[in-house]
């Protein structure tokens, strides 16, 4: 890839104008990608404390996003307006091994995932057993087990190149046409990174299915905790495959138009089918977290009270309208071992009723003799003493 011939792969075999459509939907895909997982990622570090093994792999799924969103989008971004590949040689090896790392990362997570959901689901007596360090144990397995695959064409066993349509770089789908390691490669990849992932997350989700079938009368029949461990197990399945389904609709076409590539005539396939499947993979790395973000219960309630305490931070922080006492002056409240007290000469003070006070919001009836009171708020509770009840000191502050 060093000469001239080599340098004429680097340039766009496509239209200028799908380029240009790639660039925009990659720089929309990377901000997307960046601002979804950044957030879950947060989510997760705020409730890591309370972290259920499942989710785990959530984490890991939306780690393996982002590995994908900073190594691949730019360097593909500059390439596809630039109508070229814009880097050398090592630049498009790294990019490749990128690629195939993270992509695998995330299939054999979902795998791993989806194989949890149904030890769970379908038989509690193991699943109930899988804990947070078995779940940790288990990314890392994830992990090696995709680095195999994304090293090996580094080793000669396979190769990495430009993509047929010239602004990026992937395995070369050319190389199974004339060359045995690579075709032995290819097979292998297809078989343990496509063809059994696909059937361990078809027969998770159908053992799921046939089990909740099963047991869904018993379920409704009976109310207790395990029914709530039940629905939270639901939950997390349903989720899971929403995840799954996004994932494979989405490497689906890529995986069909290599195998295209690599066991038939390389040079029938058009390069426009590689970018446009290229595309459909890339829009992955935004799934994960829409489909957590927006509908799993306890994410989206975290995301909604961090998102209100810095609402109310940055609301705090705006100066507040100056107060007067009943007497004309100026007042400020006063904080003291985190209690707020106000004085009150024989009326509560609006809109905090008197502990006396009916919970209707009848008059208060304390007798006909006003006398000075003060309102004690410590945390979100008021009550109300007179200042005849407090300390010397705290009664030197009012009086």
């Amino acid at each position: 890839m060093g000469n001239a011939s080599d340098t004429a792969l680097f340039v766009s075999t496509i239209s200028k104008e799908l380029d240009f459509l790639m660039g925009t939907l990659y720089s929309i895909f990377c901000v997307l990608s960046l601002l979804g997982n950044g957030i879950l990622m947060l989510v997760a570090y705020r409730k890591r404390l309370s972290l259920k093994p499942a989710e785990f792999f959530i984490i890991n799924l939306s780690i393996s996003d982002l590995g994908m969103t900073l190594s691949l989008f730019p360097l593909a971004i500059p390439s596809a307006f630039a109508h070229k590949w814009l880097f050398d040689e090592i630049t498009c090896q790294f990019y490749a091994m990128c690629g195939v790392l993270f992509g695998l990362c995330s299939l054999t997570n979902l795998t791993a995932l989806s194989s949890i959901c149904c030890l769970k689901v379908s038989f509690p007596n193991y699943g109930n057993k899988f804990s947070s360090s078995h779940a940790c144990v288990l990314v890392v397995a994830v992990w090696c087990y995709a680095s195999v695959f994304a090293i090996s064409p580094l080793t000669q066993w396979g190769h990495y190149g430009p993509e047929p349509y010239g602004t990026a770089c992937c395995i070369d789908w050319h190389a199974p046409n004339h060359q045995l390691s690579a075709l032995s490669y290819i097979v292998c990849l297809f078989l343990f990174c496509y063809a059994l992932p696909c059937t361990i997350i078809f027969l998770s989700y159908t053992f799921i299915l046939l089990t909740v079938r099963g047991s869904r009368r018993a379920v409704q029949q009976h109310v207790s905790s395990q029914t709530k461990t039940t629905n939270a197990h639901s939950l997390i399945v349903k989720l899971s495959v929403a995840v799954c389904i996004g994932f494979l609709g989405a490497w689906s076409p890529y995986a069909i138009v290599a195998m295209w590539a690599a066991f038939g005539d390389a040079t029938i396939v058009p390069p426009a089918a590689f970018a446009l499947a290229a595309i459909f993979a890339k829009s992955s790395t935004i799934y994960n977290p829409m489909v957590y973000l927006l509908c799993k219960p306890n994410f989206r309630k975290c995301l909604c009270r961090d998102t209100s305490t810095f609402r109310n931070r940055i609301c705090r922080g705006s100066p507040r309208p100056e107060q007067k006492d009943p007497f004309g002056s100026i007042s400020q409240p006063s904080q003291r071992n985190n209690k707020e007290m106000s004085i009150s000469y024989g009326q509560p003070e609006s809109p905090v009723a008197c502990l006396h006070c009916a919970e209707d919001g009848a008059p208060c009836q304390t007798g006909t003799t006003s006398q000075r009171s003060a309102c004690i708020l410590t945390g979100s509770t008021y009550g109300e003493v007179t200042v005849s009840q407090l300390s010397a000191n705290l009664q030197a502050d009012f009086l």
